[in-house]
């Protein structure tokens, strides 16, 4: 079960809730079916959590394709962390806390 602090991303809301967000957002692309995004999701949740100044959400990359297509997400899990509007940090695959919260503590500036 997903955190209480973990917003749910769609293509719908991607737009309002990412591009325009102020401050960092951490996206986490994954699917239901794939093993390692399971593995990496309760780091997430941690994540989130623990970084309550950041947005942190998870997006459905089988329910919401766009937004996996407009960003070349190619594998999943794949996060990425958004400042303004764009890409800051892309970390792909399962990798550990301190790499991701690294990356995190970077895009706060």
């Amino acid at each position: 079960m997903a955190s209480d602090y973990v917003k749910v991303l769609t293509d719908d809301n991607f737009e309002s809730e990412v591009l325009a967000a102020e401050g960092p957002v951490l996206v986490d692309f994954w699917a239901p079916w794939c093993g390692p995004c399971r593995l990496i999701a309760p780091l997430i949740d941690e994540l989130a959590s623990e970084n309550r100044d950041v947005t942190i959400g998870k997006l459905n990359i089988d329910d919401n394709p766009m937004a996996a297509q407009r960003f070349g997400v190619n594998s999943i899990p794949t996060l990425m962390i958004f400042r303004d509007g764009q890409v800051s940090d892309t970390i792909i695959g399962v990798r550990p806390k301190a790499q991701v919260q690294a990356a995190i503590d970077s895009a706060k500036g």
